[in-house]
């Protein structure tokens, strides 16, 4: 299977310039055949594929305008025009919106090499258009014997750069027998169906203080002078610290779900739609659920894990794990309660058992029973065998 081993690197002044020069133009050429291909839609209603934007693109570089296209290698451009391509295949599919244009200020800053655009021998990195090699700091080891057949380039917003290395990679295949059904909450990040409980972090309210500080900073300052940059990058760094250190705990937590359990069946939450709530939009955000599932979902392929969905609309919190009765409605701030048959309930763990029976009921009994909504990956969707309720809102937790 293919894998991507991402590390950082320092690039010297003329390879940094080199790579500034790269990402302009791809993001230049991308811009130009997205308008080539939308024009082309709305005036004649006519389709224009890959093949036709690269031919276009030598067109670009043959005029004195454009000629500036021809110092920078080309792989990196072509592979901007496969991206648009994929772009509107996934448009046409109605997997996804229609493109939109790249800009300077906000989009990603990146640029995808092939094996004809960089040179991998003895462990070191040379790109095409470059005399040096990369210096790479290895914070890990590549899979032995491995040789990269992607290169992606990157700098993000608080200037850091990354590279990242496409390879083949085999992932030993470890036995496990446990079964975990997952709650997603606010106070703890997560409840499992064995009963713990796994605080959540809040990595942004940690630092809230510290970006208040910079972003204040940052006000003051005249936009576009060269003050009003530093200041911006003192914010990038702030937001880059919160994400690393979220990330880094999100995989840390799944790794240890997916190589613990067999089967792990979690909620479809619908996080687009929750965060319309804003009391509680920020907390939501820091959490990152929607991370949370994503780090699930490819790391149970990996290790050929049952990731089972349950559907949004269960009634996981009010449904008694004991007796099976359904309670009333109640309200986000009561955690507890107590069932008519006499279990008085943690609603955390409640739900996380209820999710788990129903993840194990789908298994056993076969989620294609009746329709059902796909899950992204390889995730499976769990329809509720009884009459749906017509419930509008937001989802509670």
């Amino acid at each position: 299977m293919k894998r991507a081993f991402k590390y950082r690197f320092y690039p010297s002044p003329a390879q940094a310039a080199e790579l500034a020069r790269t990402f302009g133009c791809v993001r230049l050429v991308y811009n130009m055949a997205l308008q080539a291909r939308t024009e082309a839609w709305t005036l004649r209603e006519e389709r224009v594929g890959y093949n036709a934007t690269s031919a276009m693109l030598t067109a670009w570089k043959q005029t004195d305008d454009l000629a500036f296209l021809n110092e920078v290698s080309s792989v990196p451009l072509q592979q901007a025009l496969r991206h648009l391509q994929a772009a509107f295949t996934n448009f046409w599919a109605k997997s996804a919106k229609y493109p939109t244009f790249k800009s300077k200020k906000r989009s990603r800053r990146s640029a995808e090499y092939t094996t004809s655009a960089f040179r991998w021998r003895d462990g070191r990195l040379t790109l095409a258009k470059m005399a040096e090699p990369l210096d790479i700091v290895w914070s890990r080891p590549l899979p032995e014997g491995a040789s990269p057949s992607t290169v992606t380039v990157s700098q993000d917003a608080a200037g850091r750069w990354f590279v990242s290395l496409l390879c083949d990679d085999v992932i030993d295949q470890t036995p496990a027998t446990g079964a975990v059904g997952i709650d997603a909450g606010l106070d703890s990040l997560l409840t499992l169906s064995t009963g713990e409980k796994i605080t959540n972090p809040r990595h942004e309210r940690a630092d809230r203080a510290r970006l208040a500080r910079a972003q204040r900073n940052l006000a003051r300052k005249e936009q576009g002078s060269v003050n009003w940059a530093k200041a911006r990058l003192q914010v990038a760094r702030v937001h880059a610290r919160i994400t690393d250190r979220r990330r880094d705990h999100l995989n840390k937590l799944t790794t240890r779900l997916v190589r613990e359990n067999q089967t792990i069946v979690i909620e479809d939450l619908t996080v687009r739609n929750m965060v319309t709530n804003h009391s509680l939009a920020r907390a939501i955000s820091d959490a990152a659920w929607r991370q949370l599932r994503t780090m699930l979902e490819y790391k149970a392929g990996w290790h050929g894990r049952n990731l089972v969905v349950v559907d949004r609309w269960f009634p996981s919190s009010r449904l008694c794990s004991v007796c099976g009765a359904l309670a009333e409605p109640m309200p986000l701030h009561m955690r507890s309660w107590t069932c008519r048959c006499g279990q008085t309930h943690d609603r955390d763990v409640n739900a996380a058992r209820n999710i788990l029976a129903e993840g194990l009921s789908v298994i056993a009994c076969g989620g294609g029973v009746r329709p059902q909504r796909e899950s992204s990956r390889t995730g499976q969707s769990s329809v509720k065998q009884e009459t749906q309720r017509a419930t509008a809102g937001t989802p509670r937790l």
